[in-house]
């Protein structure tokens, strides 16, 4: 019998891990002394702290115990227990998808704020269909076709989050590389640069521009997409898209080492303005 698939981490239990992790440092206790101190296996708790698992009510209470948590961090950690399993964004289909991609779209579906960076595509969240479709099928040469239209429905989904009541805050910054390269032909590039400048004019979206004359540049090294979310106590994220597979960063030390990479793009992007000029600039010349 195969293996149950592991249903990927929300918000939530990140926050709930981060916060166990923290009370067992400030107590000065390692893994091996909790388990010790209270019977809980310690491969469980690698995996609770790792947001790998959702403790049940009676160990995070022993933990709890343990750790001496106050009472305001008792009634705030209960109470982010109770809803740490809620994935009201999974689709039937979702569970064909990659493990990492279904983790991504779930922390997307929770934020308030993403910046991304993407050297070579246009942003998943700013993609056409007929974009993303050339995309895929490029980018996943022996894909099925049933594989690529998951992919394509997953992408043309996540795009109701910059329309809904409360929209997801998105700034994008784009290496000219991106906006050129003909993925799809002419007239697929023609609709997704037009598709860029109407997204620019929303209230919610800021689209950014880096053109080939400001040469080297910080985000040559890669793409990536640093990710806050409403409830300040939630940690900041950052996701990394690389070939050897996909990363999600936590420490302090890498969101300040993204943030200052991502303000450092931003200086030396084009304006939004500028920016604008530029995408239609190209889309004239696809005319």
């Amino acid at each position: 019998m195969p293996e149950k698939r592991q249903r990927p981490p929300t918000v939530r239990l990140r926050r709930l891990a981060a916060e166990l992790r923290r009370l067992r440092s400030a107590a000065d206790l390692t893994r091996e002394d909790v388990a010790r101190a209270t019977g809980i296996n310690e491969a469980t708790l690698y995996r609770v702290e790792k947001a790998r698992a959702r403790p049940q009510k009676r160990t995070l209470i022993a933990l709890l115990d343990l750790y001496a948590a106050n009472e305001t961090q008792r009634a705030d950690l209960l109470a982010v227990q109770n809803g740490s399993n809620d994935q009201g964004w999974l689709r039937p289909y979702h569970s064909e998808l990659p493990e990492e991609y279904t983790a991504y779209i779930g922390f997307e579906s929770e934020a308030r704020t993403i910046r991304n960076y993407e050297s070579l595509f246009i942003p998943g969240l700013a993609q056409t269909e007929s974009y993303a479709r050339a995309v895929v099928r490029g980018v996943l040469p022996t894909a099925s076709r049933k594989e690529v239209e998951q992919r394509v429905q997953a992408r043309v989904e996540r795009q109701a989050l910059l329309t809904k009541e409360d929209p997801l805050q998105l700034w994008a910054i784009v290496d000219e590389a991106a906006v050129r390269r003909l993925v799809g032909g002419r007239e697929v590039m023609r609709t997704q640069t037009r598709h860029l400048l109407q997204l620019a004019e929303e209230p919610n979206i800021t689209i950014q521009v880096i053109p080939f004359e400001k040469g080297a540049h910080a985000g040559m090294t890669g793409n990536f997409v640093h990710m806050d979310f409403p409830d300040p106590a939630d940690p900041e994220l950052v996701y990394v898209d690389t070939p050897a597979g996909d990363l999600f960063l936590e420490s302090e030390a890498e969101m300040r080492r993204y943030k200052s990479m991502f303000e450092h793009l931003q200086a030396v992007a084009l304006g939004p303005n500028d920016s604008a000029g530029l995408l239609a600039r190209v889309a004239e010349a696809r005319d």
